[in-house]
């Protein structure tokens, strides 16, 4: 529906004051009551887009309609004047009102909705309205606004000296966790997070972000005063203090937590019932991972942004979307607790021994519903009938479940039986009060079953039997009449009645009572007929109202059963998750790990399982790192496998770490506390960081934190610079990686200059990647080998890859005549001092020398069969003036 095409009399405020409100159409220069009160609302909330509900439609005024129009590519139009000009007004259809919500989340705009609560027909004036909802991108709940396999997280930040607190909510799920870090680490610990919306002080700075940052909301400083967040925290948990829950160690935390509890409470319009534990993050939980490092490994998203091909689109197969979310937490969080992933690879081995009883247990949780946040939305009373249909049916499900766990002695799966192990009560209240296929919402009917309610049963009853009704009554009253064409009918203005005609007047019953004289006919009613009339007229709106109030009753009777339904939520998704490692497993032809203590990596036959599903044969490889063989140095040609072969020793450290099956022949993984990646170029325009900037930025970053427990992958470093400073800073790199930090290391570069690292370093190693050239009628080719070898490589093959490219012929054989040049003087340069022995300049020459390389390199670029006469003769006069200096 167009905008302008909107009906005034539809909307309820046509009949209030007289009509003055049935738009914004009122006097210049003076505000309408109606406007009066949308202008209280929007005080209140005066940074939030405001959409007020006027009949059909939700409307947004002034500055709101304005950028609304802008945002959401709606007719903005005027009505009315305020000040002599006339006031912007842009709406949408009370029906469309969640797909626009869901663009505006997706460009990280908050928004209130302010609703129509009193009756518009038995209102005299002013219909009231209330704030009902306020969106914002942290705080949604709604499965029509939330992506169903990501978590959209509502962060606070709080920074003092060199440290920060960070806390964060996932209101869908009820999840609060708390950390203190140090200041320096406070972006990398909000990148992993990845909150939707970030709470501040008003005074304090936003921290930088790579990537895509979350919408900002500034707080008075005094809503983080730890004090008030301790006290909000037990009053919120039930508790006397935080000391059961380690939150001691937390204290800039915890006065972030106060301010998220505080927000969060008012955007809901309610309390959160469904928040009733805390987790306190200690640092050495998690292998640490920055932004760089999930970017470089393509975890989540590729390097492009996009979904797939990723790790986390590879091995989601899970059947439900909870089970998606924790794989997704899983990846990005990887356990330094081998115990608890040593748990995990033993449940995947039970249900991988059983492939039938495996596929059996993904179709069962196929018929599961989201119970994590269909719970919180009863917490919250934002349930819809069809929430509760899914959850009595998921309920139903669970003893299948528990008895399919029940011959597996893994004791993560024995877990998972007991949580699953629900109170049949929950599902049986469910079952008598909800329809079998209710409505979408609780407004169209239909939702309670039948039998639940007395009252309900008979206004459904009075409304169904209406017509069974009026045609027996006809029957009756014609037989006690005997007026032969009497009837009973019903017009919306005069309600039920008894038509007779005029020649008939004289024979009807005394207690027929006249309603109306028509010109042909009398029209009638009866004691009967008028108490059957009170009773149908409002039997719908009656019935509609006493759906609303079981509805209501029904979430508040499940209240008590929310710290279950999380607990039913947390097994279904482990257990999903499990299943899905398990099936990848098998159908990747992954092999389980062994986890150890000693700080080593042993991989044989090593494959990225990525990159495998995208070629046709993978190669694979084997790597061994450990305190004696710490460094390795990777050389070879551009697409021979380099950055492939580092990645994947990370995915398959990672896939380690979170207990599930690798892509190896066979794997040894040591713990790890942090893995690291400096891969790939790209400047930061909006930083103002040049590339080299940047890769700079991330080597400093990796050199001092790096510890033996590391593993470090670094690939092609020092190429944003001149040739003498990139090796320069590359060969110095590398020996503080070997000799401070002593971490694994996987250095990759095509300074080939570093492969005379192992010769000064004890714990380093070469190894490279080969291919060959091979010759055809096109030309000469190359095919990669694609197979680690020990040693350094001999060749680079730059010439050969840029020929794959499509490098014109003749820039080619230009680029071949100074290589044979470079080629030449470097087997002169071999003669003399090393470059890192320690005595000149690299690079120093005298000017003579500069004169006699300037003549070659002018020789070396000529081609005689390219010259015309005048060119040849000009070529020959700048040879003798180079020559004679």
């Amino acid at each position: 529906m167009n905008q302008d095409d909107r009906n005034p009399a539809q909307s309820p405020d046509a009949t209030d004051s007289g009509g003055a409100d049935s738009a914004v159409a009122g006097r210049a220069d003076r505000h309408t009551p109606m406007m009066q009160q949308y202008l209280g609302f929007k005080a209140e909330h005066p940074d939030r887009l405001l959409f007020y509900r006027m009949g059909d439609f939700y409307e947004l005024f002034y500055a709101d309609a304005e950028r609304a129009a802008r945002l959401l590519d709606i007719t903005l139009t005027a009505r009315g004047q305020s000040a002599g000009a006339p006031i912007p007004m842009a709406g949408v259809p009370h029906h469309a009102l969640e797909q626009h919500l869901v663009r505006l989340i997706g460009r990280g705009e908050s928004a209130v909705i302010v609703d129509q609560i009193g009756d518009p027909a038995q209102s005299k004036g002013l219909v009231e309205r209330k704030i009902t909802r306020i969106v914002t991108p942290g705080t949604l709940t709604d499965a029509n606004l939330l992506d169903a396999k990501r978590d959209a997280p509502l962060a606070a930040l709080v920074v003092e000296g060199e440290r920060a607190g960070i806390a964060w909510l996932n209101l869908a799920s009820g999840h609060l966790t708390l950390t203190d870090v140090a200041r320096t680490e406070c972006a990398a610990t909000l990148e992993r997070i990845e909150p939707a919306e970030l709470l501040l002080p008003s005074e304090q700075p936003v921290p930088s972000w790579r990537g895509h940052a979350p919408a900002v909301q500034t707080l008075p400083a005094w809503h983080f005063d730890g004090t008030n967040g301790a006290r909000a925290l037990t009053r919120q948990l039930g508790t006397i203090d935080l000391k059961g829950f380690g939150a001691d160690n937390a204290p800039l935390a915890i006065g972030a937590a106060g301010a998220l509890l505080a927000y969060a409470n008012t955007t809901q319009q309610t309390s959160l019932e469904h928040v009733r534990s805390l987790q306190v993050e200690s640092p050495g939980e998690f292998v640490a991972m920055d932004a760089s490092t999930r970017r470089n490994l393509e975890i989540t998203q590729t390097l492009a942004g996009e979904r797939e091909p990723t790790l986390v689109s590879l091995l989601d197969t899970c059947a439900s979307a909870g089970g998606s979310r924790l794989l997704r937490h899983w990846l990005t969080h990887p356990l330094r607790d081998q115990a608890r992933a040593a748990a995990r690879l033993e449940a995947i081995d039970a249900l991988r021994a059983d492939a039938g009883a495996l596929r059996s247990l993904c179709a069962q949780l196929r018929r599961t519903v989201d119970v994590e946040r269909v719970a919180s939305r009863i917490a919250l009373r934002s349930a819809r009938p069809r929430d509760l249909a899914g959850l009595r049916d998921t309920l139903a499900a669970l003893p299948a479940l528990v008895a399919a766990l029940a011959h597996h002695d893994a004791p993560l799966l024995r877990d998972c039986a007991r949580d699953l192990d629900c109170d049949a009560q929950w599902h049986d209240m469910l079952a008598r009060a909800i329809a079998p296929e209710p409505a979408a919402q609780v407004r169209d009917g239909g939702v309670i079953a039948d039998g639940f309610d007395a009252e309900l049963d008979e206004l459904r009853d009075l409304d169904a039997g209406c017509a069974r009704f009026l045609v027996d009554l006809e029957q009756r009253e014609r037989e006690r009449s005997g007026i032969a064409n009497l009837r009973v009918e019903y017009n919306r203005v005069h309600g039920f009645y008894i038509e007779v005609t005029r020649a008939n007047a004289d024979r009807v019953p005394d207690d027929y009572r006249r309603r109306q004289t028509l010109k042909n006919a009398e029209r009638y009613t009866t004691p009967e007929l008028a108490a059957f009339e009170s009773k149908a007229l409002t039997a719908q709106e009656r019935a509609l109202a006493c759906e609303r109030r079981l509805f209501d009753a029904v979430l508040t009777r499940l209240a008590p059963a929310i710290p279950a339904l999380q607990a039913v939520a947390g097994a279904l998704a482990a257990l999903d998750v499990l299943q899905a490692l398990a099936e990848r497993a098998d159908a990747l032809r992954f092999t389980r790990p062994t986890l150890t203590g000693e700080h080593r990596i042993a991989i044989e036959g090593g494959r990225h399982p990525v990159v495998e599903r995208q070629v046709d044969a993978f190669i694979p490889n084997d790597l061994a790192l450990d305190p004696a063989r710490r460094l390795v140095v990777i050389t070879g040609p551009n697409m021979g496998g380099k950055s492939t072969y580092m990645r994947q020793t990370a995915l398959i450290a990672i896939l380690a770490h979170i207990g599930s099956a690798v892509p190896a022949e066979s794997a040894t993984i040591g713990s790890l506390d942090r893995i690291f990646t400096r891969i790939g170029a790209a400047d930061d325009l909006t930083g103002g960081r040049s590339t080299f900037m940047v890769e700079m930025t991330e080597a400093a970053y990796i050199l001092n934190r790096a510890t033996p427990q590391s593993l470090v992958l670094i690939d092609e470093i020092g190429r944003g610079t001149s040739t003498f400073d990139g090796l320069a800073l590359a060969w110095a790199i590398a020996h503080r990686l070997a000799e401070h930090n002593r971490s694994l290391a996987l250095f990759a570069t095509h300074y080939f200059e570093l492969t005379a690292l192992p010769s000064e370093i004890d714990g380093c190693a070469n190894v490279h990647f080969d291919a060959v050239e091979t010759k055809s009628r096109q030309g000469p080719g190359i095919v990669f080998l694609h197979q680690v070898e020990d040693g350094p490589a001999n060749r680079s093959y730059g010439l050969q890859v840029a020929r794959l490219a499509g490098v014109p012929g003749d820039t080619l054989k230009q680029a071949q005549r100074y290589f044979a040049r470079l080629d030449k003087f470097n087997a002169r340069d071999e003669a003399q001092q090393d470059l890192f022995a320690g005595g000149g300049q690299p690079g120093e020459t005298s000017p003579a020398q500069q004169r006699r390389d300037a003549l070659e390199a002018h020789i070396a670029a000529l081609d005689p069969d390219a010259l015309a006469p005048r060119e040849a003769l000009a070529a020959l006069y700048e040879l003798k003036r180079l020559l004679q200096g």
